[in-house]
């Protein structure tokens, strides 16, 4: 009887065909297409604000262990499933639909978190309306599974915008329904092993299939479903909410809904901007966010990553403190790392939302809220360069050479890294650290002998009443800084002069020298790396190179060699492959090397390869690359040469 109800229903959802989608869309100026949708500006509002705090908060929080619960307890052998196993019992019978009513979010007060936010120097807040779980957490006719009918039976859209509004913070939502109905499928299995193999989960009955949605169609297995069906229900749904709560901004994970230039995700974007132009004398003052090259017709927003450069349109950046949903095994990151990716986003016209993490009674960690209070601390001094700024003619310089693209945000910066924005005839200069000797030089402002430019008449320091001594030389703006900081994370110089204009600096990669005893130590910061995915993280009080999931990507170093001599060679790294195999080339010689498993990414081992003759004194490249066989994933703190005694 089941076999015929399944086929019954694929039966009907294949009745349902994309010439049968109705998709309104309110009057206006735009149409539900990338032509019509060239038309739009990005409001001013937006390219002023630069700073969001987002609430990636629902009922995926309640276990505490991180993103995509919803998911992958119903991934036989994942460790969200062992863990819903150990808790709650199987899935065929205590699935997601039994921890949706935990989450009561009993101590959430919007109204002081807000406060905190706006201290801190939001200028918008982002609500989670809908994660890929299928939850809702708006007030809606549609769809019986949301806050105001479960957990905490409360408007939870409406009482975050209650509470921006309060305080003049524009406010948006987040949908992650797009992917849901693919996302969710694993619901609708079974356990291959076991005493209950073959018993399917409760994502299989009838019952729940409003929240878990009917089996898809075989095939349909991408991001987005290819099901008009499905592709109706979204926009039903998402139309709703934003008809209800008319927000200002409005996230999608993922690119425009359904394809890169599908109806269904065009025509939500002509309803959001033609609506909001409605409400605001024909003036569209409405943002769209989406993970798609957006060349103007709305906000490109980047996961957990940058840009390599200034981008012309207005972009985002969306991250996270932590892990999306509260995970009890994760470290916060520090405020350094926040003001970082704020200074470099702003530089290159570029927005940050952050996500603090809240926990599943609605609370923050006292070590978020320390830093809230820190970096609230931070834009009470350096704001002016930041809220209302621009780009100049181009973002910095510095050491550190980033890569653009989502998932590269792990840098390590220092004094070196330079970055600037611009107000009308200021221009400010944030050096994302604090020098050795209290003497910075910024080479992009260098006064070439006999050029005019870079006629600067005053340097002043933001946060410092002192006179600051400067100097322009042909290498750059030396500046010598006050003993007492106004703050411990950056340095914000307010320029005023003339003709400014940039002097290119040459990106010069010194050569690692060996230490008094001979030995060298190559580490993450100072490596050349090659790829798209392979980039530096930080570990700790540590960096090392990550995200080499890649055998086609590798890293060298250059090195001063004083003398000829032969050389032990090691590598400092982690893995959890029971071995990764790699080769070490140094001068002509090639040495293999295998990381065995660690047991955890955040624990290091050295594993020693052997010796290495450098036959010549002089600049010496090391090479560090994956092996065409048994290569996994690791990550690399450092090499070590020693000289062999």
């Amino acid at each position: 009887m089941k076999r015929i109800a399944l086929v019954v229903a694929l039966l009907a959802v294949r009745a349902f065909a994309a010439d049968d989608l109705k998709l309104p869309v309110a009057d206006g100026t735009f149409k539900p297409d990338m032509d019509s949708l060239k038309q739009y500006k990005c409001p001013d509002w937006f390219r002023d604000a630069k700073f969001g705090i987002w609430a990636h908060w629902g009922p995926q929080c309640v276990p505490m262990e991180g993103d995509w619960y919803a998911k992958k307890m119903y991934v036989q052998g994942d460790k969200d499933y062992k863990d819903h196993l150990e808790r709650w019992g199987h899935p065929s019978t205590n699935g997601y639909k039994d921890i949706i009513p935990m989450w009561k979010a009993e101590k959430w007060d919007p109204d002081r978190l807000m406060q905190l936010y706006k201290k801190a120097g939001a200028k918008y807040f982002v609500s989670m309306g809908t994660h890929h779980d299928n939850f809702f957490l708006w007030n809606s006719k549609l769809h019986r599974w949301n806050a105001v009918n479960m957990g905490p039976h409360r408007d939870v859209v409406g009482d975050w915008q209650k509470a921006a509004q309060k305080l003049g913070l524009k406010f948006g939502v987040s949908e992650h329904l797009g992917a849901s109905f693919t996302w969710f499928q694993p619901s609708h299995g079974s356990d291959k092993t076991g005493p209950l193999a073959g018993v399917p989960y409760d994502g299989a009955n009838p019952e729940f299939q409003d929240l878990y949605h009917f089996p898809a169609e075989p095939g349909d297995k991408g991001w987005y479903s290819t099901n008009p069906k499905w592709q109706q229900q979204w926009y039903n749904e998402i139309q709703e909410l934003v008809n209800n709560y008319h927000p200002d901004l409005l996230y999608s994970d993922g690119g425009v809904a359904f394809g890169k230039d599908h109806v269904v995700g065009m025509s939500m974007i002509a309803h959001l901007y033609n609506a909001n132009a409605a409400a605001n004398g024909g003036k569209c003052e409405a943002v769209y966010n989406c993970k798609q090259v957006s060349e103007g017709r709305w906000v490109q927003d980047l996961e957990r990553g940058i840009m390599s450069g200034i981008d012309p349109n207005p972009w985002q950046t969306d991250t996270s403190i932590g892990d999306w949903f509260y995970n009890k095994n994760w470290k916060f990151r520090p405020v350094t790392w926040v003001i970082d990716m704020l200074v470099d986003n702003v530089s290159k016209n570029g927005n940050l939302l952050l996500n603090v993490v809240q926990r599943p009674d609605g609370t923050l960690d006292p070590e978020v809220e320390q830093m809230l209070g820190d970096l609230a601390a931070w834009t009470a001094i350096h704001g002016e360069a930041i809220y209302g700024s621009r780009p100049w003619l181009v973002y910095g310089e510095g050491a550190v050479k980033t890569k653009g693209g989502s998932f590269k945000e792990d840098f390590t910066y220092s004094s070196k890294d330079i970055r600037f924005t611009t107000k009308g005839d200021t221009l400010y200069a944030t050096a994302l650290g604090w020098p050795e000797g209290n003497e910075l030089t910024i080479k992009t402002l260098a006064k070439p002998a006999g050029e005019n430019v870079n006629n600067i008449t005053a340097v002043s320091l933001l946060g410092s009443s002192a006179k600051i001594e400067w100097k322009q030389t042909a290498d750059g703006l030396v500046v010598t800084l006050p003993a007492e900081k106004p703050n411990p994370y950056t340095i914000g110089l307010k320029i005023t002069g003339t003709e400014l204009k940039n002097i290119p600096v040459p990106v010069v990669i010194e050569p690692i020298h060996p230490d008094k005893n001979g030995n060298l130590k190559l580490t993450a910061e100072d490596a050349e790396l090659h790829g798209e995915r392979i980039k530096v993280e930080q570990k700790g009080v540590h960096s090392n190179i990550g995200f080499w999931d890649n055998s086609g990507e590798w890293a060298s170093w250059k090195m001063q060699i004083p003398a000829a001599g032969t050389y032990n060679i090691s590598v400092n790294a982690s893995a959890t492959a029971d071995a990764s195999a790699f080769t070490v080339e140094v001068g002509n010689q090639k040495l293999d090397g295998k990381a065995t498993s660690t047991g955890d990414w955040e624990k290091f081992q050295n594993f020693k390869l052997g010796k290495a003759e450098i036959k010549e004194a002089g600049l010496v490249e090391l090479k560090v690359r994956p092996s065409a066989q048994g290569w996994h994933a690791i990550n690399l703190r450092d090499v070590r040469l020693d000289p062999a005694k």
